[in-house]
C-alpha cells in the first residue's frame, strides 16, 4: 500500500467517524422558544420570510469582487523575481484598470446608492 492510498483511506475513515459522531452526539431538546423564527426575545411582528433588497446583494457581490482583487494582487511584489517582470506588471495593471472601469460604471449607474 503506497502513501497516497494510506492517506486517502485515513481521510475517508476520519470523515466517516466524525460524521457519525456529529449525528449521534448532540442532544436534541427543542423548546417552543427555539422553534420560533426569532430568538432575540422579541415577538415576531410580521412574516419571517421578507425578501431582501437586490441592492444588498449587489453591494455584497461588489465587496467580494474587490476582496478577490486584493487576494489576486497580493503576490504582486514577488512578481519582480520572475524572468519577465514587465508582463507581470502589465497583467496586474490590466486587472486594476478593468476593475476600476467596472466600479466607475456601477457608480454612474447608481448601483452604490442606498437611498432610492
Amino acid at each position: 500500500m503506497n502513501l497516497v492510498t494510506t492517506i486517502v483511506t485515513i481521510a475517508i475513515a476520519l470523515s466517516a467517524v466524525l460524521a457519525v459522531v456529529s449525528f449521534w452526539l448532540p442532544l436534541m431538546n427543542p423548546d417552543p422558544e427555539k422553534l420560533s423564527p426569532y430568538e432575540c426575545g422579541f415577538d415576531p411582528v410580521g412574516s419571517a420570510r421578507l425578501p431582501f433588497s437586490m441592492r444588498f446583494f449587489l453591494v455584497a457581490i461588489l465587496f467580494l469582487l474587490f476582496d478577490l482583487e486584493i487576494a489576486l494582487l497580493l503576490p504582486l511584489p514577488w512578481g519582480d523575481q520572475l524572468s519577465d517582470p514587465l508582463s507581470t506588471f502589465i497583467w496586474a495593471t490590466a486587472v486594476l484598470v478593468l476593475l476600476t472601469l467596472g466600479l466607475i460604471y456601477e457608480w454612474l449607474q447608481g448601483g452604490l446608492e442606498w437611498a432610492e
